[in-house]
């Protein structure tokens, strides 16, 4: 047997949905033949990819693996088989939160100059791999160390771009907002916000024995700035989010005694769109200490 884009969409929409029943009703399938499907496909690959010992189906190992790169796969072969976007597709550059800062514009102005007719769609997704592991981008900007993006399971190639200082966004009616620059220890005996689902700030990065105590969890950037200027809590990040992300009632601070964070280009091998080596060169040249924060 061949493996089709029939049998890929299968396996991701099962995983997507938990259950043979709602991917059955999603795709429009009879539950038999997309069971079939799913099993030629296991058959084909000579490895079981769910687990059916459950009523909600589980991915084994071998399936969670599969999974970001058949979602890549299926997103980019159906954009290629899309009549209307046949020979201009856009390259889909995801990212969590506050981009590439300051040099966004110039990273997407350079791009526009040198590829005029590729579109290069930013695209903001609250997700810690935002978009790749859903095939919902062809590259993304993800910040954290190696290990860190290591967690996420995905087979990924990452581009070095820099390494942000982190500082601290208090409220601007807290004492803390009146100082020049701020420690982990000051911010450790107020609660922290904590974006669960795209941040990269826990309470780990504070040393044993002056962690917080007490920590807000939100789901996304908006809500994290929203919680702070309302002062239930403060915050860490990079800051790049200071001039991308600046919010009424929230002050950022230097952080002095916070570890950088890396910034990657970060996509699923092989690449899902044949410029996405392109762009890693480009965004490398835009994010060099030497290029400046405005360069085109």
């Amino acid at each position: 047997m061949t493996a089709e884009l029939r049998h890929l969409r299968a396996f991701v929409t099962i995983a997507e949905e938990g259950t043979v029943t709602g991917a059955s009703a999603r795709l429009g399938i009879g539950q038999p033949a997309l069971s079939r499907t799913l099993r030629q496909l296991e058959e084909h690959l000579g490895v079981r990819l769910v687990d059916r010992s459950t009523h909600h189906l589980d991915l084994t190992a071998e399936g969670a693996a599969l999974l970001p790169r058949a979602a890549s796969a299926l997103a980019a072969a159906e954009a290629v088989l899309d009549p209307a976007r046949l020979g201009r597709r856009p390259l889909r550059l995801g990212h969590a939160w506050s981009a590439a800062g300051e040099r966004t514009v110039s990273l997407l102005r350079a791009w526009e100059a040198a590829h005029p007719d590729t579109a290069l769609e930013l695209l903001r997704i609250d997700d810690r791999s935002a978009g790749l592991a859903q095939g919902r981008v062809d590259a993304a900007l993800l910040r954290g160390e190696p290990a860190d993006l290591a967690l996420l399971g995905l087979p990924l190639r990452t581009e070095w771009l820099l390494t942000e200082p982190r500082v601290a966004a208090v409220p601007d009616g807290d004492p803390l907002a009146a100082l020049e620059r701020v420690t982990l220890a000051e911010l450790a005996d107020r609660p922290i916000a904590v974006n669960t689902v795209s941040g990269t700030t826990t309470p780990r990065l504070w040393p044993e024995g002056g962690r917080p105590e007490c920590q807000v969890e939100v789901a996304n950037t908006d809500d994290w700035l929203a919680i702070i200027a309302a002062g239930r809590a403060v915050g860490v990040t990079v800051d790049s989010t200071a001039g991308f992300r600046p919010h009424p009632g929230v002050t950022y601070l230097p952080l002095t005694d916070a570890p950088a964070l890396p910034l990657v280009l970060g996509w699923i091998d092989p690449p899902a769109h044949p410029l996405v080596g392109q762009l890693a060169v480009l965004a490398r040249r835009i994010m060099s200490p030497e290029a400046g924060p405005h360069r085109v």
